[in-house]
């Protein structure tokens, strides 16, 4: 048995709801990380020994496009999957229907699906410091619960969770950061999951290719990559409506796996 985790991050989050979904498993781990540029990936070809965390953050309610071409790649051979759909304190909407059906399709076998809070990507005033202590004690709980159902033989079933078919129409607010006073570096450049970033002008942004993914900030070792600051401060205003207060993680599984649980 071997424990994939398989997730899309590009400031982090996602990768630390991963970390902290996986602890329970004590067993060879490797990495797949949907941010790297470039189509030409060559995916493990997954068994039903395997345990699969996936792992993509809620981009307006949908599953970020770029990550779901490469989930689509994969072969899942029955494989254990446990999705997460993270989010920044506002809502996933229709991110886990849209992950579980792509993953259905791709042959895994879903035990579980989680929606996390994470610190907002773009406003870190929402959700700040999540996931914290009481949202760590509480994921890895769930996690040891689908372990403990994988290990017994629990039939997974897919469990429910909220969603709509079809899936809600795609639509963010654009923004795009640029490189002011770029030293060109290009670390931007190469780490774009999109490739909207041109190498020969670094502090530049292809918008029709941006997906607002913040990485390009995230990785900046300069610090000089933002956004507008007055649209910046505004776009957070009228989140706060929507952003403020504390969300609560979502936890899904099956009813057959909570079954067997209940009768030990």
């Amino acid at each position: 048995m071997k424990l994939y985790q398989i997730f899309f991050s590009p400031t982090g989050g996602t990768k630390k709801i991963a970390d902290i979904i996986s602890q329970p498993w004590d067993c060879e781990k490797e990495f797949i990380d949907l941010m790297e540029p470039g189509q030409d990936i060559s995916y493990p070809a997954f068994t039903q020994e395997d345990i699969c965390i996936i792992a993509v953050p809620s981009f307006g309610g949908r599953v970020p496009e770029i990550a779901l071409r490469k989930l689509r790649a994969m072969k899942g051979g029955n494989a254990s999957a446990i999705l997460a759909a993270v989010y920044g304190n506002r809502a996933f909407e229709d991110t886990l229907i849209e992950l579980k059906d792509t993953l259905l399709e791709a042959g895994f076998s879903i035990a579980g699906a989680i929606g996390a809070v994470a610190q907002h990507s773009i406003f870190p005033q929402f959700g700040t410091g999540r996931p914290d202590k009481d949202d760590i004690e509480e994921l890895i709980g769930f996690a040891r619960q689908i372990k403990a159902s994988i290990e017994q033989g629990a039939l997974l079933d897919a469990p429910p969770m909220p969603g709509n078919r079809p899936y809600k129409e795609f639509h963010v607010i654009p923004m795009n950061p640029r490189g002011h006073k770029c030293s060109h570096c290009g670390i931007c450049a190469q780490q774009c999951p999109v490739q909207a970033i041109p190498m020969e002008n670094p502090g530049s942004v292809i918008k029709e290719l941006c997906i607002s993914c913040m990485h390009c900030v995230f990785v900046c070792p300069q610090h000089t990559r933002k956004l507008d600051s007055l649209f910046l401060s505004a776009a957070g205003l009228k989140m706060k409506k929507v952003c403020s207060g504390r969300k609560e993680n979502q936890l899904f599984q099956g009813a057959e796996a909570m079954d067997s649980l209940n009768k030990e």
